[in-house]
């Protein structure tokens, strides 16, 4: 992994140990501060970790592709601001 700036880093799996991948991945982003982001670099389109993030962090994350293949697959998953700020509902917005 390495740091491109304050607000973002960049994380190059594509040397890294298949079974090793999404933990990095998953432990950078828990990581991030609200409104971070971090740049995955993939040897292949990670589709299937973009299933994992929607299952498991539902409505936490944004992703954007920066470039989409043939070898090389870049995206942008940015940390989103939680909906209140103590990580709780208020009841009020039926917990939009």
């Amino acid at each position: 992994m390495t740091r491109t700036d304050a607000n973002a880093s960049t994380i190059d799996v594509r040397n890294i140990a298949p079974r090793e991948r999404h933990p990095l991945i998953f432990s950078t982003f828990r990581g991030l501060a609200a409104g971070q982001a971090m740049e995955l670099v993939n040897d292949h389109d990670p589709k299937p970790l973009y299933y994992q993030f929607q299952t498991e962090m539902p409505d936490t994350f944004r992703w954007d592709y920066l470039e989409s293949g043939p070898d090389t697959w870049r995206v942008r998953i940015g940390k989103l601001a939680a909906p209140h700020g103590n990580g709780s509902c208020c009841g009020s917005c039926g917990g939009a």
